[in-house]
């Protein structure tokens, strides 16, 4: 039985050229953003992968990555679960500030703090702990037993939404998670064990 599980960042925003705080705000992907997911639809078609179900978050950065990567594979009409518990993490008060300016105002080391934390919420927001506390439950309750009942699964989403993931595939501890980079429009490849353990990891590189 395959049990095959794809994660993939969304492409790259038009908050992230602009480096600012995006969380739940909805901008849309650039021209860059747009490449990326298609190159990653490319990447996943030439390891001829195909898949029985996808999932993403209500924001359309994610769900336009989606159903660029479908295309690219063959398969835009392929079931697509959208859900809120896939959201980006929450950046609260600090939404839509430019990274530099917060830096300037809270000062560099507290907003190091939110952003690099594991616990500590940014003001009106969430920490990743948080995250984690929303997207793992969903992921238990609804894409895992698709996968370990054989369906190929494709999930795009957020850095921090897949960084929740990652953490329980991966078996990381707080401090490690919060190391893990996700490139945009970059698929990870995950082959599970029938213990739901990771039997591999391949993460397509451009």
């Amino acid at each position: 039985m395959e049990r095959l599980l794809v994660l993939c960042r969304h492409g790259q925003s038009e908050w992230n050229l602009k480096n600012l705080f995006t969380g739940w705000k909805d901008p849309d992907l650039t021209a860059l953003g747009v490449q990326e997911a298609k190159d990653g639809g490319r990447r996943l078609k030439a390891k001829g992968l195909s898949f029985d179900v996808a999932f993403t978050s209500e924001l359309s950065r994610a769900q336009k990555t989606c159903q660029l990567i479908l295309d690219e594979i063959g398969q835009p009409k392929l079931e697509t679960i959208r859900n809120i518990a896939l959201n980006e993490r929450d950046y609260g008060d600090l939404s839509g500030l430019n990274k530099a300016e917060t830096a300037a105002k809270y000062g560099e080391e507290q907003v190091h703090v939110w952003r690099r934390s594991y616990d500590v919420p940014p003001p009106g927001g969430e920490s990743l702990k948080d995250t984690v506390a929303r997207a793992l439950p969903y992921f238990v309750t609804d894409i895992l037993p698709r996968v370990m009942g054989g369906q190929r699964v494709l999930v795009a989403a957020h850095g921090n939404s897949l960084r929740a993931l990652i953490m329980v595939l991966d078996r990381l501890n707080p401090d490690s998670i919060m190391k893990v980079e996700l490139n945009t429009g970059e698929p990870i490849v995950y082959r599970l064990k029938a213990d739901t353990s990771v039997e591999s990891k391949d993460v397509l590189k451009a």
